[in-house]
């Protein structure tokens, strides 16, 4: 079988107008993943009522489709190595549409739940998976500047995802939440299938044991983490233990692999390694702060829901503004020192809300709000850029995949370690959370330094 790098039709990126429709299937499957997510969370009171479920049953509704991302990134990721990226993805994007259509057409809890898996397999394609495929869609020279439009894709997302569940639920019933999906899915299946470039992968097979390990490494960690907070060590202990052992024995499977399922060879890159770690702790600092904020405002400030909605949009906003700027830039000046400085300007943001007093005005909030998202923007799309640029073009998908997954495990800690404050009896837990995102922020920034002779040292392939 053939071990040769996918093949790109042109060399570098593809011709407009090609190249701008297929960005904008991207855009429109990237949106559609992390609306689902938004729209799902927002909505869930109101789903829970209308199919009989109670409030502890119905957040399968969320795990559901969190835990099936979470098993599947990086062996979907593995498969558009070996099978083309554009197969994958857009098999992908017609499994989440139809999973849609079983959401907005499941009659109750366990019906959706399994439909919620669906659509998380489809998610997982796409969101694994269109890293590389931005790569080969757009000149090198203009990657970070289109990356940063992704990452603002996705966080535009966030931000109008309550506004349009809301919307939704206002004039029909829940299942419309879901059944939007389906037109849309269709029209970005076609257009994907005519505009995406046509990668050849190398060939070889799907090793479907690390598969399974991998989905019960990742699936029993996170599970087990979440359990942990919620119902005690005890009661997590044997799922976070399953979760360990096929987390070791994944880990033998995939060391003597020349291009494993868990891309240990990537890890071997000092610039990517770093990448990695950094991408872990600014998702953690910044779930952290994402779980502590809707408490704080509304506990401590006595703000109304609807208040702290309104309080809690310019981060994303702002973030909207910076990324593709940031990404821009990244293709001129050094992305480590880019990341670096923004994750100084997170971190300073964070130590702000941690000194935030009880009685503070909206225009106090707001601001700290907007140097989070500032710092949060600068860093993002240039670390995305330098970790798709420092895996080989041949383990593209692989590179996307971990970058998913760096996020994803980042989120799941911050989000742990928030819960874990809130039941040690912490005395000012929102506070205590403010301050900890800070320092893991402040890390973070060292590390994204400590890059910048690993990344001047690193060919671009």
């Amino acid at each position: 079988m053939s071990t040769s790098a996918p093949i790109l039709e042109p060399a570098d990126g593809l011709p407009a107008p090609r190249r701008y429709y297929a960005i904008a299937a991207i855009w429109m499957a990237v949106g559609m993943a992390v609306l689902d997510s938004s729209i799902a969370n927002v909505a869930l009171p109101t789903i829970a009522r209308e199919v009989g479920a109670s409030p502890g049953a119905s957040i399968w509704i969320i795990n559901a489709y969190q835990l099936a991302i979470t098993a599947s990134l990086l062996p979907l990721a593995s498969l558009g190595d070996k099978i083309g990226y554009r197969r994958v993805y857009t098999v992908g994007l017609v499994v989440f549409t139809l999973g849609s259509l079983a959401c907005a057409l499941s009659p109750g809890l366990p019906q959706l739940a399994a439909a919620r898996i669906l659509q998380g397999l489809g998610g997982s394609a796409i969101m694994s998976l269109n890293p590389a495929l931005i790569r080969f869609i757009v000149p090198q020279r203009t990657l970070g500047r289109w990356l940063g439009f992704n990452a603002m894709v996705v966080a535009a997302g966030a931000v109008v995802g309550p506004t349009i569940a809301s919307a939704i639920l206002a004039v029909a019933p829940w299942p419309w939440l879901f059944a939007v999906n389906v037109p849309l899915g269709v029209i970005a299946v076609a257009v994907s299938w005519a505009a995406l470039p046509r990668t050849e992968g190398s060939g070889a097979r799907l090793d479907f044991i690390s598969a399974a390990l991998n989905a019960g490494a990742f699936g029993g960690l996170i599970l087990g983490a979440e359990t942990a907070t919620r119902d005690g060590i005890l009661a997590a202990s044997p799922i976070l233990a399953g979760g360990l052992v096929a987390g070791v024995l994944l880990v033998a499977r995939q060391l003597p692999l020349p291009a494993p399922l868990l891309p240990i060879d990537l890890l071997r890159i000092p610039v990517f390694r770093l990448s990695m770690l950094t991408s872990i702790c600014s998702f953690a600092a910044q779930m952290l702060a994402f779980v502590a904020l809707p408490f704080f405002l509304q506990s401590r400030m006595g703000r109304s829901a609807v208040e702290v909605g309104l309080l809690m949009t310019p981060w994303p906003v702002v973030l909207c503004v910076a990324a593709p700027l940031a990404g821009r830039a990244a293709d001129r000046i050094s992305a480590s020192l880019l990341c670096g400085v923004g994750l100084a300007i997170f971190a300073a943001g964070l130590a702000l809300l941690a000194l935030l007093p009880s009685d503070a005005s909206d225009l106090q909030v707001i601001w700290r709000m907007m140097v989070c998202g500032l710092g949060f923007g600068l860093f993002q799309s240039p670390n995305n850029r330098v970790i798709v640029t420092s895996a080989p073009r041949q383990r593209a998908g692989a590179a996307g995949g971990m970058l998913a997954t760096a996020r994803l495990l980042g989120q799941t800690i911050g989000a742990v370690t928030m819960a874990g404050l809130f039941h040690a009896g912490v005395r000012e837990p929102t506070l205590a959370g403010f301050a900890t995102a800070s320092v893991i922020a402040a890390a973070a920034a060292g590390v994204s330094l400590l890059r910048m002779r690993a990344e001047t040292s690193q060919p671009q392939v």
